[in-house]
């Protein structure tokens, strides 16, 4: 299984338990402020419909269990565009869920009876812009993740042989589910705070919120790498979504190698700074190390590298001998 898969199954895990979470937790944590029954749905007129505190916190939870079992067998049985479709479903999901959630218990809050629950058709229409959003900026992340590896080829020798007006591309993706996992729960503790605050439980934290909010986008940003050589040069993306992109152009490469190197040689793991240059680490083993004509050489930890760095070092010899 390929590492960019496994990320994905880690933080598709880790969503589906903390909004699991989060979902039966919220009503029990408030119960002390909340009626004995509370109102889940509304009418023309105000609150029409009530459940017991218990059934409030595990009918959204089963709720989400059947989603993420449909999402789940989506993928395996319908192919990479289903289980993408499914990963939005999930991420929009479960934003939806807990908004809704956050939105009924806010509304119950400090009320004697179920019947005099606020309304939550505010509430509820910024969720359900928040859920489509979030399925817009989740599509490109976990289309990304879903696409099939491109199968290795052989390499014959350092420099690959290109024919003349032949073009090659070469292309590796590979992704760490720690730190996937990482920027899954300090995302989780971002959105739970921020969730809490708009229901009312408490004060909207953001000496809370921000630290973690951050840290979350940024160690996502370095959970995951793609590696591209074309006729161009190489191009090299980060995060989820691709961005951000360095890229260096065929002509202003000296040298490209593979290199074995591993977190301890390099001072630990994703983007890193060191005597060797710039390293993106997210596992031991091969990396591309390619040398430029300005600044430190610039390692990534890639599957094939060898293959990689060999068309990097015959498109960077043709441009030379072109030029």
């Amino acid at each position: 299984m390929r590492t960019e898969t496994r990320g994905a199954r880690w933080a598709a895990v880790t969503w589906v338990a903390g909004v699991a979470v989060f979902l039966a937790a919220l009503p029990v944590v408030a119960r002390g402020r909340l009626p004995g029954r509370l109102a889940t749905h509304w009418g023309a007129g105000g609150p029409d419909g009530s459940m017991p505190l218990w059934a409030a916190a595990a009918f959204p939870v089963l709720v989400w269990g059947v989603l993420a079992l449909a999402a789940a067998l989506a993928g395996p049985r319908a192919g990479a565009s289903a289980g993408a479709w499914g990963g939005v479903a999930l991420l929009s999901g479960g934003v939806l869920l807990a908004g809704v959630q956050a939105c009924v218990v806010r509304a119950n809050l400090d009320r004697t009876d179920w019947r005099d629950a606020g309304s939550v058709g505010a509430g509820v229409a910024i969720t359900a812009v928040a859920a489509v959003v979030a399925g817009a900026l989740g599509w490109p992340a976990v289309r990304r993740a879903s696409l099939p590896a491109v199968p290795p080829q052989p390499v014959a020798g350092d420099v690959m042989e290109l024919p003349p007006g032949e073009r090659r591309v070469w292309l590796s993706r590979t992704s760490n589910p720690w730190l996937h996992l990482v920027a899954a729960v300090t995302g989780l503790v971002a959105a739970a705070g921020a969730v809490a605050g708009a229901g009312g439980l408490v004060g909207v934290q953001w000496g809370l919120i921000a630290p973690f909010a951050i840290a979350s986008l940024a160690v996502l940003a370095c959970s995951s790498v793609q590696a591209c050589v074309t006729e161009a040069g190489l191009e090299v993306s980060f995060g989820p979504l691709g961005w951000p992109v360095r890229r260096w152009a065929a002509r202003d490469i000296v040298s490209a190698r593979c290199e074995t190197r591993s977190p301890a040689q390099v001072g630990g793991w994703g983007y890193r700074l060191s005597g060797l240059g710039t390293t993106v680490m997210l596992r031991s083993g091969e990396c591309l190390v390619v040398r430029p004509r300005k600044g430190a050489e610039f390692a990534v930890s890639v599957d094939d590298a060898e293959r990689g760095a060999a068309l990097l070092s015959a498109v960077a010899a043709r441009q030379s001998a072109d030029a």
